[in-house]
């Protein structure tokens, strides 16, 4: 399990409930390049995705729960949401990272979902700690090959939280169950994302590319 921070877990001294709170964020529409104000917040998540999610998830041998804590923390399930930075999509691919993993359209939920956790699968077998999977996954690798941990970044560490913070919480709700049986062959879905390897340069800095098959 991630373990959150410990203050993330800390309630208001007042008692009674706490006032009803928004927040929102400013991007740019892709569509029309316009400034948006969007919410974020919970939300029901479309079946579509919830699908999605899980086929994938079960595919690749990963906790679903933890692609559904990345997309709430990436984009809060906004298929069409733009980073300052240019990520996109539910999972916030970088287009050199969808290029690299063969995504033609990074604002296709199957594609951007499909993609995002077969690079999480990837990063998980890389550190065997989600926590630094996570920190590559926002950060990129070479950073974390850098600081051999979770960079010193802001912007990571309160990702990683966030995503650990969203994941403990969905573990917390979901009622205990039996060991989920594995996924029957014909359930799983086509994996036609090319494979990644790592190398790294004559100075030491971590690349990923393409696997030539």
């Amino acid at each position: 399990m991630l373990a959150a921070s410990p203050e993330s877990g800390k309630a208001a001294d007042a008692p009674g409930p706490a006032p009803e709170r928004h927040t929102y964020v400013v991007r740019v529409d892709p569509r029309t390049g316009k400034l948006v104000r969007r919410e974020i917040g919970p939300k029901t998540i479309p079946r579509q995705i919830e699908d999605l999610v899980e086929q994938s998830a079960r595919a690749q041998g990963v906790d679903p729960l933890l692609v559904h804590s990345m997309i709430q923390a990436e984009s809060n399930y906004d298929a069409r949401a733009v980073s300052p930075k240019g990520a996109q999509g539910l999972m916030q691919l970088m287009p050199s990272t969808a290029r690299m993993l063969g995504v033609s359209d990074s604002f296709d939920a199957r594609e951007n979902i499909e993609a995002g956790v077969k690079y999480l699968k990837f990063l998980q077998g890389l550190y065997k700690d989600d926590r630094l999977a996570l920190a590559a996954y926002n950060a990129g690798p070479g950073a974390v090959e850098k600081y051999r941990r979770i960079p010193p970044y802001k912007e990571t560490r309160d990702y990683v939280e966030r995503v650990a913070s969203h994941y403990n919480e969905a573990r917390r709700a979901q009622a205990p169950r039996a060991a989920a049986a594995e996924t029957p062959a014909d359930a799983k879905i086509e994996d036609k994302h090319p494979k990644l390897e790592q190398f790294i340069d004559e100075n030491g800095r971590l690349y990923l590319r393409t696997a030539q098959e």
